[in-house]
């Protein structure tokens, strides 16, 4: 199974405000350069490009004039605004209708031929796509004003044709005008003619119609039928029959009420309603003063006497004609509701009669007044259309001003406006700085190279043990006092640091491709354990194209392949150099037929037997990704150290390359991270910069007496390491 699909993918860091300047910094030739590309382009064409005159010419527009429903004239101010006018106005204008006046006026076919078509005269189209092309027409705000404004390389042609375009438009305008006017006028007359003959026709039928029914010369003249019945008759009529209604309805009630009464309740209302009846109250009256004699009678006599009888039988008689008397009052009454139901009868159909009559006569003439009518509108309207076909002769006579005035005339350019050198200089620097950055900021996307001691932390999951600047040279020559030697004096404390026990002591260095200055951090991080007192050996095992010899300047007869091949023992094949306790073993001569002996048991005894006599065993390598012979070096030696280059390989590559020290068993213990640009990457200073800026601060004698201190220093770190 692949290790990189199992590898769990690493944490995605937010960028900071010094990350994107650490971008600009590190782009900074490339942003220069687009910049300065693109300003000298810029530039270039800015002088290169023909001048061109500008001329503004600005007419005020305003909607026709329309006529209303009535023959009223409804002027511009009436109308509601009309968002889609200044639009429909630019494509007016920009048309055949308007251009091809200017075309012919200023007989531009034959003028434009012998400037832009080699003399031969141009299509009218042709020259009304250049000239609309040189059209710009633009509102100005809050107003009803448009600005006309053309460009041309001639100021007076630009003039010329802003002010021909506003006279063709206003003059366009004009004749629409009038050919609406025309037309209307021509319309008005039809119709006028139409409604004459159709009052004609109307007059004959009313003629007809009065005499077919029969119409006085009163009627005639009458606007309608006239009733028989007035209004105010109708209504007094109307008063009448509700008065006599409620009469009718109050006697009724109170007849019936009275015929529910007995003979003694009679007697007493009848009095309260019929008022002074001298009969009944002279009854009444005898009634009660028989009643008051019989009483008194009764007292002092008998029942049979005489004088009791004959006062009794005045009694009777009197009740006989009182109630004789209460039913003719009764009849009475009876009779005046029934007169009067009968009176309210005869007024109602009185009145119906009357009315179906009129409504009978209304409706046999009904015709002729509608008809009449109907004429009568018809001439007002005649009178109208009349009214309004003069008017519009009369308005057609006199002289029109088109809706279209000229404000502000277009005069010559004093300057040309275009090309514009400051604002296309400027345009064209802010552009080139937008565009360098962005240029800048896209490589540095596409660039999935290590560039920060974080990505290899993130992106690794392994410590980084040294950062070594960028064009570091060689400590066997600078010496130990190099300002460089301390980057790898800290590389060595780490990787000492690094080490689980003392007996690892056997170290190769490895990396993913060619290039990365494994070979320079091996020899000069022997170079520094050799300075610090420790006997150290560096083996040549890249076998297909070793280089360290060279840098030694010793020969490559002798080396590692001959003692595998078991041509040499050790001693003859370990050279000694100019370092003190620093020794080299070169990679020998590899025979074509041995190419897999870095893997041989041969191999592993010589490591074994260099632990030995070593304190220190450094292996330069080939690339880990090339060949096979790294991943063997990896599993044999006790530590593997990879190098990688700042900004050089993709970040893929180099995690490939770790793990395949992990599949083939190696001990990873770090990373180195090389080739650091201190100077555009401020980052870094606190891993290596500042013992720079230490030490060349130093004077002589305290870096004399810092390098006799450090002979100690490999044994102070080993019982440093054996103390945690």
């Amino acid at each position: 199974m692949d290790p990189l699909k199992n590898s769990p993918p690493p944490a995605e860091a937010k960028l900071h405000f010094l990350d994107y300047w650490r971008v600009i910094r590190i782009r900074k030739a490339i942003i220069i350069t687009v910049f300065l590309i693109t300003a000298i382009i810029a530039t270039a064409v800015t002088f290169i490009l023909p001048e061109s005159y500008s001329s503004t010419c600005r007419i005020k527009v305003e909607n026709d004039a329309v006529d209303g429903l009535n023959g009223s004239t409804v002027t511009a101010s009436m109308i509601p605004y009309d968002p889609y006018f200044i639009q429909t106005t630019f494509e007016i204008m920009q048309s055949q209708l308007v251009l091809s006046n200017v075309i012919s006026s200023l007989n531009l076919n034959v003028e434009w031929g012998k400037k832009f078509n080699n003399g031969e005269p141009l299509k009218t189209t042709e020259t009304m796509e250049i000239l609309q092309n040189r059209m710009n027409l633009a509102p100005v705000r809050n107003t009803k004003l448009i600005s006309i404004t053309v460009y041309s390389d001639d100021a007076k042609e630009a003039a010329v044709l802003a002010n021909t375009i506003a006279e063709s438009y206003r003059q366009y305008r004009l004749n629409t005008r009038k050919e609406n006017s025309a037309t209307g006028i021509q319309v008005l007359n039809e119709q006028y003619l139409q409604e004459s003959n159709q009052i004609q026709t109307a007059q004959q039928k009313i003629e007809e119609l009065r005499g077919k029914l029969g119409i006085t010369v009163d009627q005639a003249n009458s606007v309608g039928y006239t009733p028989s019945l007035t209004t105010d008759q109708l209504q007094r009529y109307h008063d009448q029959l509700i008065e006599g209604q409620h009469e009718y309805t109050e006697h009724s009630a109170m007849l019936d009420h009275l015929k529910t009464l007995g003979k003694n309740q009679l007697r007493d209302v009848l009095p309260g309603i019929v008022g002074n009846d001298p009969d009944l109250n002279a009854g009444l009256t005898r009634l009660h003063e028989a009643e008051q004699a019989i009483a008194q009678l009764k007292i002092d006599y008998a029942p049979d006497n005489l004088k009791v009888t004959r006062v009794q039988t005045l009694i009777d008689e009197l009740n006989r004609e009182i109630d004789a008397r209460v039913a003719g009052i009764l009849s009475g009454l009876e009779s005046q509701v029934s007169s009067k139901k009968a009176a309210l009868d005869s007024l109602s159909k009185s009145i119906e009669e009357t009315k179906a009559k009129d409504q009978a006569e209304s409706a046999k003439n009904q015709p002729y007044y509608d008809a009449k009518r109907d004429l009568e509108q018809l001439r007002d309207q005649h009178r109208l259309l009349y009214a309004k076909l003069e008017m519009d002769r009369l308005d057609a006579a006199m002289p029109k001003n088109s809706m279209v005035q000229i404000a502000d005339r277009a005069e010559p350019g004093k300057t040309p406006v275009k090309p514009n050198k400051t604002v296309n200089i400027v345009l064209g620097l802010i552009f080139g700085l937008v565009m360098g950055i962005g240029l800048a900021f896209f490589i540095e996307y596409l660039d999935t190279s290590v560039k920060t001691i974080d990505d290899v932390e993130r992106t690794f999951q392994a410590a980084v043990l040294g950062v070594i600047p960028q064009n570091i040279g060689y400590l066997l020559e600078e010496g130990q006092e190099s300002k460089h030697a301390e980057a790898y004096r800290v590389l060595r404390t780490n990787l000492l640091f690094s080490r689980k026990a003392e007996t690892q002591n056997t170290i190769v260095v490895v990396s993913a491709g060619a290039g990365e200055g494994k070979s320079t951090t091996t020899i000069n991080l022997a170079t520094v354990f050799a300075q610090g007192g420790s006997r150290v050996l560096i083996v040549d095992s890249d076998l297909r194209r070793p280089t360290l010899h060279k840098l030694f300047k010793v020969a490559n007869n002798l080396g590692l392949t001959n003692y595998l091949l078991k041509q040499n023992t050790i001693v003859e094949i370990v050279q000694t150099t100019g370092v003190p306790n620093l020794d080299f073993m070169a990679s020998g001569r590899l025979p074509n037929s041995s190419m897999g002996i870095l893997g041989s048991a041969q191999m592993k005894e010589m490591i074994a037997e260099l632990k030995q006599r070593y304190d220190f065993i450094f292996f330069d390598s080939p690339p880990i990704l090339g060949v096979s012979d790294a991943s063997v070096l990896a599993s044999e030696v006790d530590l593997v150290m990879q190098v990688i280059q700042y900004r050089r390989y993709p970040q893929p590559m180099t995690i490939r390359a770790k793990q395949m020290i992990e599949k083939v068993g190696g001990n990873f213990v770090g990373i180195v991270l090389n080739n650091i640009n201190m100077s555009q990457d401020e980052g870094y200073y606190y891993y290596s910069g500042y013992y720079h800026d230490y030490y060349q601060s130093q004077s002589a004698e305290e870096q004399e007496a810092e390098a006799k201190a450090a002979a100690g220093g490999n044994d102070a770190e080993i019982k440093i390491k054996q103390k945690y």
